[in-house]
C-alpha cells in the first residue's frame, strides 16, 4: 500500500512547523514467501529529490541516480527499528520506499522518515507486532527539543536520533560534545513521551484504514524439532561454545551444524521419546508356523495362509533442511546464553563486565602522516591519517542550495579477509557508510579548530580482523593515529560495544538484565541489544543503540551507560600505554599550510582575471594550491618552505597598502608615456612618476633618460581619490625638489615598504619542529636588517637595495 503524507496533517503529534514538507512512503509485498531465512528479507530505499528544494543536480547527469552517503545513512535509520517489529516465520520479500518530494528548508526530513515508514508498515498487511515513530531531540539553552529546526541545530549541543514504540526504546544515535549520561538519559525519556503520542495517533488511523494482517502466511518450524536439535547437539553444542578462538569455535560449530542437518534432513531422526516405548526388537519377532492364523469370514481359522507379523520399529522424522539450520541457530544461542546466565562465564571465560586485552601501536606507517594498530581481542583495526589542504575537503551535495564540505572526515572499511572468508570487493556497503559516520562522529567534538589547525584531516580504518566492536575499534584507533599526525587533540577518546541477556529468568536467573562489556560477534548475534559508546570519562561524543526484542526501557539504558563509562576509563588507561607511543609531532611528509589575513577587497587583486594572477603564483612558486576566502583569509599549501615563503612574499606585496612617504627601491619601469612613466613598485602595483618627478633637471621626453626595464628608486607622494599612485624619483636625489619633499609623509617616510600588521595577519606554519611564534624567520630577520639600515641611511643615498618584504 502507498501513503502520501503531508507533514500539517500531524502537525500536533509531530510538532513540526512545516506545511511544505511532503514525502511519499510505499510498502510492496512480494507474490510469495521467500525460502525461510533467520535475516527478515526486508529492504529500504531513501531518496531526497532535489526538484523537493527546486534545484536539480550540478554534474553531467540531471537525475538521482546512486544513493548518497547521507540518503543510506536515513535508511538504516528506517530499517533497525522495523527489524524488531517483524514477526518470526514472515518470509514475503518487503520493500519500502521513501522519497522526499517537498522539502521545506526548515526541518530536516529524515525523523519524518522513519514515522513515516512506521505508518506505512501499520497500515499494510504485515502482521508487525507494534507502531513505532521516530523523532529527533536537541539540547538548546538548556532546553529539550523535538524536532528542532535546522538552524535551531546549529546551536544544539545534543543530535539524538531516537525511534520506538508507545512502550519500548528500539533505536536510538545521537552525537554530542561530551554529554553526560545522566543529561542523554533525560534526552531518551523526552522523546519517549513523544514518541508515545504518535503511536497513539497512529493507532487511532490504522483502526480506521488498516488493512487485515496476513497472519497466516507465518510459517514456523515445527516445535518438535527443536528439542530433536537440542538431543542431538546438546552435550557437543555446550563444548563447542566453551572454545575460546573464533575460528576453531566457528569449525566446530560449522561441523555439529552439517551433522544435525545430515541426521534430520537426510537420514531420518527416531525420537527418544518413540523409541522408548518399544520394547521387543525385530529379532524378536519371528515367523512362527504353528501359530499363524487365517481370518476366513470374520473369524479366526487355521490354515494354509500365514499372516507375516507387522514390524514394530519405529518411524524416522525428515524434516526441511532451512528448518534445521534456523532452528540449529536459535538453539546455540539460547545454549550460549544459558552458559553466561547460569555460570556467569562467557565463550572466552570472561566475566560480563571484564573487557578483552588490549594492545596499541604507533607510527607503524613511515611514509604516512599517522597511523595506529589498535588490537582489542580478535578485533583489529588499522588507522591512517592523511593530512592537506582545502583542495582535500570532501564535497557534499543536498537539498540546501550551497556548496558543503567537510574538512574532516572517517571513511571504514571491512573487507572480508577480516572475518576469514572470500568476497566481492566494490563500493562500500551500508554498514560501511554507518560504522564509518559513527566513528566519524565520535572523533569530531576533539578536533581543534579549523582556525587553529588548518588542515583538512582525512581518516581510513581498515579493519584486519573482526570479531565484534569494530566500529568502536576505528574509534580508538583513529584517535591514537591522529596523535601521530601531529593533531592536537583537545582529549583522547575511546569506544566500547556493550550487550545485553534480558530475560534471565528462563535460565534460572533472578530475571533482571544481565549488561555484558565488550561483546564479541557471537554475543552481538545471540544477545538482545548492541548498544555502542564513545567519549572520556567525562561525557559522551556519540553513541548508537540496536534493540532485537521490544522491551528495553530507562532504566536499563541507565545501568548499560554507567558500564560503558567504566569501561571506558579502562580502555583509555589501556591507550596510554602503546608502545611505540604516539609522535604528536607533524610528519616531514605532511604539507606545509600557512594562513593569512588580508583585506577582503584585495582577494581580487591576488585571484587575477579568470584565475591568471593566482595561476601564476602557483607555478612561479611550486606549492600545492592558494585558497582564498570572501573573508580574506588566504590559506597557502606547500611541500617545502621554501615555495612557501616565495609565495607568501608575492601575495604579501599584492595585497600592500601603500602609504604615502613611503620608499620604494630597485623599481622597474614598465612603461613610457609622454608625460612620464610608470613604475611597477610591487608584482601588479604601478604608479606614475610624472616627466617632472623623473630627474632634478627638465627633460623634453621622459625616453631621453629613461627606457622600459630601467630600475630607479622611487618616493610614493600622494594617492588620489581613485587610488592612482603618484611617484616621485627627483625626492630622492640630491637636489631634490623642496616642493615634493613638503608632501605630508607618514611616519614611516624615510622606511622602505613593510607589510602592514593590520593588513597581513601571519598566522602559524605548521612544521613537524615548529618555533615559537615570538621568534622571527630569517627571511624576516633580513627584512628587519634591510629597514634598519634604510632609516639609517641619508635622503641623498642611491642604493640598489631590494625591495623589502
Amino acid at each position: 500500500m502507498s501513503l502520501f503524507q503531508h507533514a500539517h496533517l500531524f502537525n500536533v503529534e509531530l510538532e513540526l512547523q512545516t506545511v511544505l514538507q511532503i514525502l511519499y512512503c510505499s510498502v510492496c509485498l512480494s507474490d510469495t514467501p521467500n525460502d525461510p531465512s533467520d535475516f527478515f528479507p526486508l529492504s529500504v530505499h531513501y531518496q531526497e529529490r532535489l526538484s523537493a528544494a527546486g534545484r536539480t543536480s550540478g554534474g553531467f547527469f540531471k537525475r538521482e541516480g546512486k544513493a548518497k552517503d547521507h540518503e543510506v545513512l536515513v535508511c538504516r535509520l528506517i530499517d533497525r527499528p522495523l527489524r524488531p517489529t517483524m514477526p518470526k516465520g514472515f518470509y514475503y520479500e518487503t520493500q519500502i520506499l521513501s522519497w522526499v518530494f517537498s522539502y521545506d528548508g526548515i526541518h530536516s526530513p529524515d525523523c519524518l522518515a522513519i514515522t513515516a515508514a512506521g505508518i506505512a508498515v501499520a497500515l499494510s498487511e504485515i502482521p508487525n507486532k507494534q507502531t513505532i515513530a521516530g523523532v529527533r531531540i536537541g539540547l538548546i539553552n538548556g532546553q529539550f527539543v523535538i524536532n528542532p529546526t535546522t538552524e535551531q541545530m546549529e546551536n544544539s549541543e545534543l543530535d539524538l536520533m531516537m525511534a520506538g514504540t508507545d512502550s519500548a526504546i528500539l533505536m536510538i544515535e545521537g552525537y554530542c560534545d561530551f554529554l553526560t549520561e545522566e543529561k542523554l538519559l533525560e534526552a531518551v525519556e523526552a522523546g519517549q513521551v513523544a514518541i508515545r503520542e504518535i503511536c497513539k495517533a497512529i493507532d487511532d488511523l490504522v483502526q480506521n484504514c488498516g488493512k487485515k494482517k496476513m497472519v497466516d502466511a507465518i510459517n514456523l518450524p515445527p516445535p518438535e524439532l527443536y528439542r530433536h536439535v537440542e538431543d542431538i547437539s546438546g552435550d557437543e553444542l555446550v563444548k563447542a561454545l566453551q572454545i575460546k578462538e573464533k575460528i576453531l569455535r566457528r569449525k566446530a560449530l560449522s561441523a555439529l551444524e552439517d551433522k544435525v542437518i545430515t541426521i534430520l534432513s537426510e537420514q531420518g531422526y527416531v525420537s527418544k521419546d518413540i523409541s522408548s516405548g518399544v520394547t521387543e526388537s525385530l529379532d524378536d519377532i519371528v515367523e512362527d508356523e504353528d501359530e499363524d492364523e487365517v481370518i476366513v469370514d470374520g473369524e479366526v481359522d487355521e490354515g494354509d495362509v500365514h499372516i507375516k507379523p507387522v514390524s514394530r520399529k519405529p518411524p524416522r522424522q525428515l524434516f526441511a533442511e532451512v528448518d534445521v539450520k534456523l532452528v540449529f541457530k536459535e538453539v546455540s544461542s539460547k545454549y550460549l546464553r544459558r552458559r553466561i546466565v547460569e555460570g556467569g562465564k562467557r565463550s572466552d571465560g570472561r566475566s560480563t563486565w571484564e573487557l578483552r586485552p588490549i594492545n596499541s601501536q604507533c607510527g607503524l606507517l613511515p611514509r604516512a602522516h599517522g597511523s595506529a594498530l589498535f588490537t582489542r581481542g580478535e578485533t583489529q583495526s588499522l588507522a591512517v591519517v592523511t593530512l592537506g589542504g582545502y583542495q582535500m575537503a570532501q564535497r557534499i551535495d543536498n537539498l540546501i542550495d550551497t556548496e558543503e564540505s567537510k574538512s574532516f572526515y572517517l571513511q571504514y572499511s571491512f573487507p572480508p579477509s577480516c572475518v576469514g572468508e572470500v568476497g566481492r570487493i566494490g563500493a562500500p556497503s551500508r554498514r560501511e557508510i554507518g560504522h564509518g559516520m559513527l566513528a566519524e562522529r565520535a572523533l569530531g567534538p576533539i578536533l581543534p579548530l579549523e582556525d587553529d589547525f588548518p588542515y583538512t584531516i582525512r581518516v581510513e580504518s581498515t579493519i584486519t580482523e573482526s570479531n565484534g566492536s569494530s566500529s568502536m575499534a576505528s574509534v580508538c584507533g583513529g584517535c591514537l593515529a591522529l596523535q601521530d599526525a601531529g593533531v592536537p587533540i583537545k582529549f583522547p577518546v575511546a569506544g566500547i560495544a556493550m550487550g545485553l541477556v534480558l530475560d534471565t529468568q528462563e535460565f534460572g536467573g533472578d530475571g533482571s538484565p544481565l549488561i555484558l562489556s565488550d561483546i564479541t560477534g557471537a554475543e552481538d548475534a545471540s544477545g538482545d541489544m548492541d548498544l555502542k559508546v564513545a567519549g572520556n570519562e567525562s561525557g559522551i561524543t556519540a553513541f548508537q543503540m540496536d534493540i532485537k526484542v521490544v522491551g528495553i526501557t530507562l532504566p536499563v539504558m541507565e545501568q548499560a551507560l554507567l558500564q560503558a563509562r567504566d569501561g571506558r576509563q579502562h580502555i583509555l588507561n589501556e591507550m596510554s600505554k602503546s608502545s611505540p607511543p604516539p609522535s604528536k609531532a607533524l610528519s616531514p611528509h605532511a604539507p606545509l599550510i600557512h594562513v593569512m589575513k588580508v583585506k577582503p577587497n584585495k582577494v581580487n587583486l591576488i585571484i587575477g582575471s579568470g584565475g591568471k594572477t593566482i595561476k601564476s603564483i602557483i607555478e612561479e612558486t611550486g606549492v600545492d594550491a592558494i585558497d582564498t576566502g570572501d573573508d580574506g583569509m588566504v590559506k597557502i599549501t606547500a611541500r617545502d618552505l621554501s615555495s612557501l615563503e616565495k609565495s607568501k612574499t608575492i601575495i604579501a606585496n599584492l595585497t600592500m597598502v601603500p602609504k604615502v612617504g613611503e620608499i620604494y627601491r630597485n623599481c622597474e619601469i614598465k612603461s613610457i608615456a609622454p608625460y612620464g612613466a610608470f613604475v611597477e613598485i610591487a608584482p601588479g602595483r604601478e604608479g606614475l612618476c610624472h616627466i617632472s618627478e623623473l630627474s632634478s633637471g627638465w627633460l623634453a621626453k621622459a625616453e631621453d633618460a629613461f627606457k622600459v626595464g630601467d630600475r630607479i628608486d622611487v618616493k610614493l607622494i600622494e594617492i588620489n581619490d581613485k587610488g592612482q599612485l603618484r611617484l616621485s624619483s627627483r625626492a630622492l636625489l640630491p637636489d631634490g625638489d623642496s616642493e615634493s619633499n613638503s608632501k605630508p609623509q607618514s611616519s614611516g617616510s624615510t622606511k622602505e615598504k613593510a607589510p602592514q600588521k593590520d593588513d597581513l595577519i601571519k598566522m602559524t606554519t605548521r612544521r613537524s619542529k615548529r618555533k615559537k611564534q615570538s621568534e622571527p624567520s630569517e627571511a624576516e630577520n633580513a627584512t628587519m636588517k634591510t629597514l634598519e639600515k634604510s632609516a639609517a641611511a641619508p635622503a641623498t643615498s642611491q642604493g640598489s637595495e631590494t625591495a623589502a618584504k
